[in-house]
């Protein structure tokens, strides 16, 4: 596995000013905070091939503005989308290999957020001040990650990939989306296993089981497991919640013998808020394979399998997008939804905690 890293960086705090969520401008309540996404977190961003060298790329996630670019080297890097001195976005201006220059009045922006020149004034205070919020980035399994922080004193966590995808003996393909909804919604989609065996009945890999069933929570030492107690290994009869540097899901379904040789088939899964109706989804298709079986695998996918993934997620697409926004209210749940109930009471709880840190901090 190849990863390239860079440094994060953060505006100097202007003493009297208050302190805000980084890339926020505004007081954000424990309600804003689930809306719009957690922070002190690691999050995928884009596909890799999405950023070409010299390109400058305009993304949205968790509701705050962001520009990637390559320098020289190839190496991504991450800024706010906003020039410190009248707020243009830097995307619209020009790439200088490890800087960006606004377009607006020439403001030169480096890759870690200082400002390295002033045109329209040379030697003015703005030249030398790190003034842009500069994030840490690292590029791993064909994705661009950022460590999105609360606050300018966050201190970004060790990044480690998942376990499927950190490991050489796992082959995988990275799948990339952007759905109508709240993030929340994805995380409440996969942690329900049962909504395998109705919505996605005709599918090529979730057709068998029963459609009754009952579950547990099994916790682990880095989240849980929801999981059927009655069938295993039949269709979609296990989800894991992993809290590692990133939270993601990481899950099974089995594979007939038409889906060519090799293990089961897993999925590791992550959704970034976009804002707070819309969401940035990744999941990298994996199994375990060796040998020929690993390129006999690879050619299956790319020629056969890729096509039917893409009908299955078309189907949770559909179906998410068509969810009100406040569909998570006033419903009526039963055990088949411990795996949503947990998962909104933990982002709840990191919320509010959250939340508390911006308010004692403004205290």
């Amino acid at each position: 596995m190849t990863t390239t890293e860079t440094t994060t960086a953060t505006p100097r705090p202007i003493r009297g000013r208050p302190t805000f969520a980084v890339g926020t401008r505004r007081h954000l309540d424990a309600d804003e905070i689930a809306a719009t996404g957690l922070r002190d977190r690691w999050y995928p961003i884009l596909p890799s091939h999405m950023v070409d060298p010299g390109a400058m790329v305009p993304v949205r996630r968790l509701e705050v503005d962001w520009v990637l670019f390559r320098d020289p080297r190839g190496v991504v890097h991450m800024l706010e989308d906003r020039c410190p001195h009248r707020s243009a976005p830097l995307s619209v201006g020009q790439h200088l290999g490890d800087r960006i220059a606004c377009a607006y009045h020439g403001v030169q922006v480096d890759s870690g957020g200082t400002v390295v020149s002033v045109p329209g004034m040379p030697g003015c205070a703005l030249e030398g001040r790190r003034a842009t919020v500069s994030l840490k980035v690292v590029e791993a399994a064909d994705t661009i990650f950022a460590y999105i922080p609360l606050t300018d004193e966050s201190v970004p966590t060790p990044f480690a990939l998942p376990d499927r995808l950190s490991d050489l003996d796992v082959s995988w393909f990275p799948n990339y989306a952007e759905w109508g909804g709240p993030w929340r919604f994805y995380m409440d989609n996969v942690l329900d296993p049962m909504h395998g065996a109705f919505l996605h009945r005709n599918s090529h890999s979730m057709f068998g089981g029963d459609t009754s069933a009952r579950f547990r929570i099994r916790e682990t030492d880095r989240g849980f497991f929801f999981e059927k107690t009655d069938q295993r290994g039949v269709n979609f009869d296990w989800v894991e919640f992993v809290r590692g540097s990133m939270d993601y899901v990481d899950l099974e379904i089995p594979y007939g013998p038409g889906a060519g040789p090799g293990g089961v088939f897993g999925i590791v899964g992550m959704s970034t808020p976009i804002d707070r109706s819309t969401s940035a989804i990744f999941h990298w298709r994996t199994r375990r394979v060796s040998g020929w079986e690993r390129e006999a695998w690879r050619f299956m996918f790319r020629s056969t399998l890729e096509a039917k993934h893409w009908e299955v997620l078309e189907q949770d697409r559909v179906v998410l997008e068509a969810l009100a926004n406040d569909a998570d209210r006033e419903e009526h749940l039963y055990q088949h939804d411990l795996g949503v109930s947990r998962i909104r009471r933990i982002y709840r709880a990191d919320a509010v905690a959250q939340a508390e840190v911006l308010a004692k901090a403004n205290a």
